[in-house]
């Protein structure tokens, strides 16, 4: 219990940082310098008030200077990481495994909120993220897959690397043939290179039968609640940019921790 309550604290402060990424990535700024400030009257936020959760409900969701509201968001992607942290060691202890499970939350928490942020999703965390999946496939084996079959009578380690990079490979590969035939068929991009880059990271740390799974998952959900997000709100079907990473994304966290 202890270190599922301290990995979830950490996952607060990660969950704060990753709040830096999404806002200024996108926008090609340093994640680094200068310290966060507010959006709209751009002073600097002290320490004290850049406490995960705790600041942004003693200051009432508001800037210390200007008043202005800050975004939900904040708080929100807090609370996911913390969470998220919070359930991978409580469900697998203090191993490599959680900490594996730690970093695809993280990763995948980051491009969801990006993409519906700003529909960019950075190659810092899509590329990043498949290297981070083929490592850890060299620390803690993959789960039972074709690949394995395939591979029988070989060394784990051997065995978790190629289910890893086969889930990258070919995961990332079938999202980019199901985008090239929609161009062809439509005229238009329907997916763009993130979300197969994004594909790669979620292949790499679920190996290939689970990458497929989360990949029909995202795609039934982005179907279902994207056609229902642009009836109810009367966009126009033939030029609304779905998201589609974000349901990609949440359907492969789900799963990870729900399902897998």
């Amino acid at each position: 219990m202890t270190e599922a309550v301290l990995a979830g604290l950490a996952g607060l402060i990660i969950g704060s940082f990753l709040n830096v990424c999404i806002y200024r990535m996108p926008r090609d700024l340093s994640v680094v310098r200068p310290r966060s400030g507010c959006p709209s009257c751009g002073t600097p936020i002290a320490w004290y008030d850049n406490i995960p959760l705790v600041s942004y409900l003693l200051l009432g969701g508001r800037c210390r200077r200007c008043r202005a509201a800050i975004s939900m968001r904040y708080p929100l992607v807090e609370l996911a990481v913390g969470l998220l942290f919070f359930a991978a060691v409580w469900t697998q202890g203090p191993t490599v495994e959680a900490v594996k499970l730690c970093v695809f939350a993280a990763v995948m928490v980051e491009l969801v909120v990006s993409d519906l942020d700003s529909r960019i999703l950075p190659d810092e965390f899509t590329l990043g993220g498949a290297a981070a999946g083929l490592l850890f496939a060299a620390l803690t084996p993959m789960p039972p897959g074709i690949v394995g079959l395939l591979l029988a009578e070989r060394h784990w380690r051997l065995v978790s690397v190629a289910e890893s990079a086969a889930g990258a490979l070919i995961g990332s590969a079938a999202l980019w043939t199901v985008g090239w035939l929609y161009l062809r068929i439509r005229g238009r991009e329907g997916l763009g290179l993130g979300d197969v880059k994004m594909m790669a990271a979620i292949g790499a740390f679920l190996g290939l039968h689970r990458a497929f799974v989360a990949l029909m998952l995202g795609s039934i959900a982005g179907s279902v609640i994207g056609l229902l997000f642009i009836l109810l709100a009367r966009k126009d079907a033939s030029t609304y940019e779905l998201p589609y990473g974000s349901f990609l994304g949440a359907a492969a966290v789900a799963y990870a921790f729900l399902l897998g």
